[in-house]
């Protein structure tokens, strides 16, 4: 049984990672309903927070369906990052995330993100000073290292963990990658086999099956596995894994109506929480996803992303459903092009 503090997660977790403007609380039901283990918010920036931006706060909603869940926090003052901590703890998450792996310019340029990969006292500082400030388990997502050259994530692992933190996950890239090349996962291993590491390592980076999720697990020993730009647009991808491993068999892909059916309620989730307008607006960015691969798609998809009619857009996914039952496509989920932090 994996566990961080009280929480228990299963023998092998899969957890959904936190990805700017797609892990919001509709996108989090869709991929809890169909197998995620644990779940993150979209990552809070600290200096947002304690401005008290409208954008901030919200991404501190949770909701009793996501439990499991953690708030992850992201920010370049130690003392700023100590009072956001306390700040969210007040709304009773799960767990405290901090984000030292988030490799885009606007946040790791501000020393926050994979910037602190660069400054190992600090991160270790402000680690510390997030431990203390909440009685919930604090957990880290990080990346190998700044760049070939400095890829320095068994010391991160051994610093952070001797200051307090309940499990970390590597992302088996550095942060000058970005999201290019394949992820290596044999440092993200060998942290693993530290005989010093006695808190859970989970993996991030290129799952993208359940075949490589089973080789991945036996070849790296993780504890568990984080997955990000798969699961966009195909939730489903949690229950094929624990599927798999179960039985070595691939559940039937997902019919024409279970995609329409998650989109649907997606949007539906999406209009409750935001209002309609901002609903339907931040919903455009996943039919393609769901849909990936159907012929023909085009005109379908601009009536959905310029349709701000509600009834519209559903007798539009009506409409797909009947036009494309009986097609199936291919099981195996694919990692769709992203640009925020998985």
């Amino acid at each position: 049984m994996i566990k961080i503090g009280n929480i228990e997660l299963g023998e092998f977790p899969l957890l959904l990672a936190p990805m700017e403007d797609v892990s919001d609380p509709p996108f989090r039901q869709v991929c809890k309903e169909n197998g995620a283990d644990m779940m993150y918010t979209e990552f809070v920036s600290s200096e947002g927070l304690i401005r008290n931006a409208v954008k901030s706060v919200r991404k501190l909603d949770i909701f009793p369906y996501e439990r499991p869940i953690g708030i992850q926090l992201f920010g370049s003052d130690v003392d700023t990052m100590a009072e956001c901590t306390r700040i969210s703890t007040a709304v009773n998450p799960d767990l405290i995330d901090i984000n030292y792996g988030c490799p885009v310019k606007k946040v790791a340029c501000r020393g926050a993100g994979a910037a602190l990969l660069q400054d190992i006292p600090l991160m270790a500082a402000m680690t510390s000073a997030v431990v203390k400030a909440t009685p919930l388990p604090v957990t880290v997502k990080t990346r190998l290292g700044w760049d070939d050259s400095t890829k320095n994530i068994e010391e991160v692992a051994e610093r952070l963990q001797d200051v307090g933190i309940q499990a970390l996950t590597i992302h088996g890239r550095t942060r000058a990658q970005l999201y290019k090349g394949e992820a290596d996962w044999s440092l993200i291993a060998r942290v693993k086999e530290n005989p010093r590491i006695k808190i859970p390592i989970f993996g991030n980076g290129d799952i993208d099956s359940p075949e490589k999720a089973l080789e991945y697990r036996n070849r790296f020993g993780v504890d568990g596995i984080m997955i990000g730009r798969a699961a966009i647009g195909y939730p489903w991808i949690f229950n094929e894994i624990k599927h798999y491993f179960r039985t070595g068999q691939h559940l039937a892909a997902p019919t024409m109506g279970q995609r329409v059916s998650a989109a649907a309620r997606h949007l539906r989730f999406s209009v409750e929480w935001k209002g309609e307008t901002l609903g339907i607006l931040e919903m455009r960015r996943h039919y393609s996803n769901y849909f990936k691969g159907l012929p023909n798609f085009r005109e379908h998809r601009m009536k959905l992303v310029q349709s701000m009619n509600l009834e519209e857009i559903f007798e539009t996914l009506e409409f797909v459903h009947r036009e494309y039952e009986g097609i199936t496509l291919e099981t195996k989920a694919k990692a769709v092009e992203y640009g925020g932090v998985d």
